[in-house]
C-alpha cells in the first residue's frame, strides 16, 4: 500500500500579477520583433539603427535611474524613469518609423500596455512611464530612417509562382 501525501500551499494572487507578468514578457518581445523585422527584410542598416537607438535608450535610462533619487510606489529604489517603458517605446518607434504604421500601431499598443502594467503593478508612477516613453521614442527618432528599399520575395500558390517586388515609401 502506498501513501501519497500532498501539501498544498495557498498563495494569495493579486489581480495585477498577470498584468505585471504580461508587461514583463511584452517588454522583451518588442525589441525581439524589431530585430526580427530587420532580419526578415534583410535590413542591415535598420539593424544598426535599432542597436544605436537601443544603446542610447539604455544609457539615458540607467544614467537617470542612478542619478535621480526616486522611490517606487512599492518602496524600492530607482523608480525614475521606467526602463520597461523606455525599451518598449524605443522598439515601437523604431518599428513605426522604419516599417510604417501597419507594424507601428500594434507595436505602440503593446508598448502602452507595458507602461500600464508598470503603474498597475505599483512598480512605477505615471511620470516614470511617461519619461521612459519619451526617452525611448526620442532615441529611436534620432537614429531611425524610413526603409525605402526594394524587396523581392517569392510568391507561391497552388495556381502560380513568381516573384513579388515591393517598395516602401
Amino acid at each position: 500500500m502506498t501513501l501519497l501525501l500532498c501539501l498544498i500551499f495557498a498563495v494569495p494572487a493579486r489581480a495585477s500579477d498577470g498584468v505585471e507578468t504580461a508587461g514583463d514578457i511584452i517588454q522583451l518581445v518588442l525589441p525581439a520583433v524589431a530585430g526580427g523585422l530587420t532580419l526578415s527584410h534583410h535590413d542591415q542598416e535598420g539593424f544598426i539603427q535599432l542597436a544605436e537607438s537601443g544603446a542610447l535608450t539604455l544609457a539615458v535610462t540607467y544614467g537617470l535611474k542612478y542619478s535621480v533619487s526616486a522611490t517606487r510606489p512599492n518602496g524600492a529604489d530607482h523608480s525614475f524613469p521606467s526602463g520597461h517603458s523606455s525599451i518598449s517605446f524605443a522598439s515601437s518607434e523604431f518599428i513605426r518609423e522604419r516599417y510604417g504604421l501597419n507594424y507601428g500601431i500594434p507595436a505602440y499598443i503593446a508598448a502602452s500596455f507595458v507602461g500600464y502594467s508598470r503603474v498597475e503593478s505599483k512598480a512605477h508612477y505615471t511620470r516614470d512611464v511617461i519619461a521612459g516613453a519619451l526617452i525611448g521614442i526620442g532615441s529611436s527618432w534620432l537614429f531611425t530612417t524610413h526603409n525605402n528599399s526594394w524587396n523581392a520575395r517569392p510568391v507561391v500558390s497552388n495556381d502560380y509562382y513568381g516573384i513579388g517586388i515591393t517598395r516602401n515609401w
